[in-house]
């Protein structure tokens, strides 16, 4: 069976989850969402894909699953990849999932957000300027540990890569500079060497073009 995956281009979170799941060889297809006509705010999505009004979704016949980790552990599980070599592994790549969603992903989505699917005259400075600097910090903290590191966990690409670069590839300004972040700008790049990796709009229907 086909698993589906609710999600859309312009998400990073929906990037992680498609990620995973191409590159982990499981037979999978997208299910767009329109989320900038307001499909994920209606009561009809809400009633029969996700309660919680949001992307991205994975329905693998009776199981249904929301929020990028769980999909991302659940596609570990179905493929044997990503998920660490032993249990010490594994409960590092869920602190570095965790970390991402809080630290990385949250500030990086929102700062994207307000800084390009925003009227100009709508983007609140002063909150894309507190952003920026928080995202600073966890550039910092993740250009540091992968100082001499192939890979965020262990000795192979993990759930911790393909979680905390779910926002980097995306090529809307929001702030971040591959290039002043030489062990991240490595690192993306072997992510991107990686068979079967996919630009975000390539990878999930839905993109700015679509709207211009």
């Amino acid at each position: 069976m086909t698993i589906k995956l609710y999600c859309f281009g312009e998400s990073g979170h929906s990037y992680k989850a498609a990620l995973a799941l191409d590159l982990s060889g499981l037979d999978w297809e997208p299910v767009k969402v329109d989320f900038f006509a307001g499909e994920t705010r209606s009561p009809e999505y809400r009633a029969t894909v996700n309660e919680l009004g949001e992307a991205p979704v994975l329905v693998d016949g009776d199981v249904s699953l929301t929020q990028s980790a769980v999909i991302q552990d659940y596609v570990s599980e179905k493929s044997g990849k990503f998920g660490g070599n032993n249990a010490a592994e594994r409960r590092e790549i869920l602190r570095w999932q965790f970390w991402d969603n809080h630290k990385l992903s949250s500030f990086a989505g929102m700062t994207r957000f307000l800084m390009n699917f925003l009227p100009e005259d709508k983007q609140p400075k002063e909150v894309i300027a507190f952003n920026q600097g928080r995202l600073q910090g966890a550039y910092d903290i993740l250009n540091k540990h992968l100082e001499g590191r192939d890979w965020i966990v262990g000795d192979s690409v993990t759930n911790a890569d393909l979680t905390c670069c779910g926002y980097l590839f995306y090529d809307e300004p929001f702030g971040f500079s591959r290039a002043d972040w030489p062990n991240i700008d490595r690192w993306l790049n072997d992510i991107s060497a990686l068979k079967g990796w996919k630009h975000p709009y390539d990878l999930m229907p839905g993109s700015p073009a679509d709207r211009a």
